[in-house]
């Protein structure tokens, strides 16, 4: 009688979710489609690109550099005394630490690239979510996911959000 139980109740989980499933409305867009398609995003990114070879060209002609002061360091320490060697030392350890500082400030989560990104590519992508919030609205969709990438759901209706009831549940 057990497993009867069980199954009768699985079924009627089951029939009780798909009717939940059928009255919701679900679209997908592949965003990387909409992205690639549009000029300006296509404009932006090349300009990203040439900003961020520039920049990797400039870092990495540095640390050349530094690698040049650091072998004639070793080929001439012998030669030097110990005040000689020392300065020598913090000299390439400065220029290092600067390098690798312009390295963070421009590649960093926070830096100059990533702000110019989100000059050039947020406006744009604002615009994307826009017109599909508008779209979903106008047609009820209640979800809209992105097939091509990790954004997961684009759109979803207010009435599924059920963060303030989390919250009330957690303070009681």
């Amino acid at each position: 009688m057990r497993p009867r139980s069980f199954l009768l109740i699985a079924i009627l989980t089951l029939a009780g979710f798909g009717a939940s499933l059928s009255a919701q409305k679900i679209a997908s867009v592949d965003m990387e489609k909409i992205l690639s398609s549009i000029t300006e995003y296509q404009d932006a990114q090349e300009q990203l690109d040439q900003l961020a070879a520039k920049w990797q060209q400039e870092i990495n002609q540095e640390f050349d550099a530094i690698k040049g002061m650091y072998n004639k360091y070793q080929a001439e320490q012998v030669l030097m005394s110990d005040e000689q060697r020392k300065q020598q030392e913090e000299s390439i350890y400065d220029r290092e630490t600067k390098v690798r500082n312009m390295q963070r400030e421009r590649f960093g989560p926070e830096g100059s690239l990533f702000q110019r990104r989100q000059e050039l590519v947020k406006p744009i992508q604002d615009a994307i979510y826009e017109a599909i919030e508008t779209y979903a609205n106008q047609n009820n969709y209640d979800f809209i996911f992105d097939r091509a990438g990790s954004a997961g759901i684009i759109f979803s209706s207010d009435q599924y959000d059920k963060t303030d009831e989390i919250l009330r549940a957690l303070k009681n």
